[in-house]
């Protein structure tokens, strides 16, 4: 278990729904990984991320997928791409990843909380 945090630090935290509207493969990334492209709603528009779940995904089945994301990081470079969000998955022991979504749809932009 990682160290105990105040609900002050957990506030700060801006997850949010959105629907992945392109995927693609990511060739130059170190580790196999796709391109993604994530709508979030009119308020906070696309955003776009790398995302290393090549192993349980193809980019077929992430299209219209909604998934569980971070959208307050600053932007990070991945090689010459500009990742602007993190999407939440459960991690495997293989380093797999299943990605977290809403048990139904939702509307692209709600609050986790």
């Amino acid at each position: 278990m990682k160290t105990e945090i105040s609900w002050n630090d957990f506030e700060k935290i801006d997850i949010r729904v959105g629907t992945i509207v392109d995927a693609q493969p990511f060739e130059k990334a170190k580790n196999p990984a796709y391109k993604l492209w994530i709508d979030f709603g009119s308020e906070i528009g696309t955003r776009k991320t790398s995302a290393q779940i090549t192993v349980l995904y193809g980019t077929d089945d992430l299209i219209g997928k909604q998934i569980v994301a971070v959208v307050n990081f600053p932007p990070k470079q991945i090689a010459d791409f500009m990742s602007e969000c993190l999407v939440l998955g459960a991690v495997g022991s293989d380093k797999e990843v299943t990605l977290l979504t809403p048990g139904k749809a939702v509307e692209n932009g709600l609050a986790i909380g």
